[in-house]
């Protein structure tokens, strides 16, 4: 690890390191110590690496993607590059899926470095789709109706949106999405990672 000099502004590729290392220790659910246990790694190297203190050598990166189940590759792809702060109209990827009658729009498309991302939903006049799990347990969602009628259905409750409505909530098992009609509905649906 090569240490970073006193009054030294560190890389912004090290900082985004460092925030992604952390991420990926709080999202295992461990400590330093633990990490420190499963790594060979000691507490005090790990807490300065989170920090962007010093910069993690080859070596000790290969011993962390290792716990975590990456390739460097993937780890530091995950960092070269931010987010576009902007994302054009013409550059959101649309996917529609034509038996069920739902358009899906990724107005704020995933990026290893957020968290969220926004997505517009567009189910037709009874449509009706149902999720038998959600991607990532207690994935949290945000359901804003812009036009129409959504009904919502996760954990076994209902809920009955009209135009303008929002509906929060951490998803842990089946959900279902239905327009009752008579027309289209339009949403939001802004989706935050654990």
């Amino acid at each position: 690890m090569r240490q970073a000099d006193a009054g030294h502004t560190p890389d912004p590729l090290d900082v985004r390191l460092a925030a992604r290392l952390a991420a990926l220790r709080t999202a295992h659910g461990w400590s330093l110590g633990d990490l420190a246990e499963r790594t060979g790694i000691s507490r005090s190297t790990l807490s300065r690496a989170e920090r962007a203190e010093t910069s993690p050598t080859a070596a000790l990166l290969n011993r962390l993607c290792a716990v975590y189940g990456r390739t460097m590759s993937q780890l530091l792809s995950e960092v070269e590059t931010e987010p576009a702060p902007v994302v054009r109209a013409a550059d959101q990827g649309v996917w529609e899926d034509r038996a069920s009658g739902f358009v899906r729009r990724s107005v704020s498309p995933p990026h290893g470095g957020l968290r969220g991302e926004l997505v517009e939903g567009r189910l037709a006049a009874g449509a009706d789709i149902a999720y038998d799990r959600p991607p990532v347990p207690g994935l949290e969602q945000h359901i804003w109706v812009l036009e129409g009628a959504l009904s919502v259905t996760a954990d076994d409750v209902g809920h009955h949106l009209g135009e303008g409505d929002c509906l929060r909530l951490r998803v842990w098992g089946p959900a279902r999405f239905r327009c009752p009609g008579p027309g289209d509905v339009r949403y939001v649906l802004a989706v935050v990672r654990p």
